[in-house]
């Protein structure tokens, strides 16, 4: 009968609970995420990254963040981050970056979200670029994936909390259309014009009679005043 030695046995045990351990625990994401306030609906909440450096040769200079549904990018605001690092909205989310950061020197960061959306996590996927061109994607959506995205667990919403509107359905206001009394025309568009002429038959027009109407009076007349005259020339010169 084979006997195990303690010091045997140990090393045995100890080896099958790391890889029970390794198997067990999810991968960490390499961009991580926190808030002040990570609860559904919060508002005025300061989200802050943590970018960590993994290259050996180069250095962090931009980290991209598309942003979770339920958040637009006039919803976000730089609160602070590395110097000269600048903050830029684009149609998904932001980028911030710079200078690029010396090597193995990780990146941190935050922002101030107008309010969180009501999930019970969200994720922002996130494209981590070095000074040589070389990116880090975390995008992945699967916690256990190799490239997890940095994902924020939210806890419920406060009682009577409510969602807000987004800062992007209050920036560009619709302006209200004219009404049909409105004779003021819009922007390049003109009034339609009335020729000289148009403006003496409607002047006319509105007096009663138009301009053709009176050319007829005048010439009736003229007419009469001369069958007149005519009329007595031929007395005149019977009479002699």
């Amino acid at each position: 009968m084979s006997r195990i030695t303690l010091p045997r046995l140990s090393v045995a045990v100890a080896t099958s609970v790391a890889a029970v351990a390794l198997t067990a625990v999810p991968a960490a994401a390499h961009t991580e995420v926190e808030a002040d306030k990570a609860q559904a609906l919060a508002e005025n909440v300061t989200v802050t990254f943590h970018a960590e450096a993994e290259s050996d040769s180069s250095g962090i200079k931009e980290v991209r963040v598309v942003l979770p549904e339920g958040i637009t990018p006039a919803d976000v605001t730089y609160d602070k981050g590395p110097a000269g690092w600048k903050f830029t909205a684009d149609k998904d989310g932001y980028t911030v970056g710079g200078k690029e950061l010396k090597t193995g020197v990780s990146a941190e960061y935050s922002v101030v979200v107008r309010q969180l959306p009501d999930a019970k996590e969200v994720a922002f996927k996130t494209l981590q670029t070095y000074g040589d061109g070389h990116v880090d994607r975390w995008i992945e959506l699967d916690e256990n994936g190799e490239n997890p995205a940095p994902t924020l667990a939210l806890k419920a919403a406060a009682p009577g909390a409510k969602p807000i509107a987004s800062a992007s359905a209050t920036e560009n206001p619709a302006s209200a259309a004219p009404t049909d009394a409105d004779p003021t025309p819009a922007a390049g568009e003109t009034l339609p014009t009335v020729s000289a002429q148009a403006a003496d038959t409607a002047e006319d027009s509105a007096s009663g009679l138009s301009a053709a109407a009176w050319t007829g009076i005048g010439a009736g007349i003229l007419v009469a005043a001369a069958a007149v005259v005519l009329a007595v020339r031929r007395r005149g010169g019977a009479e002699e």
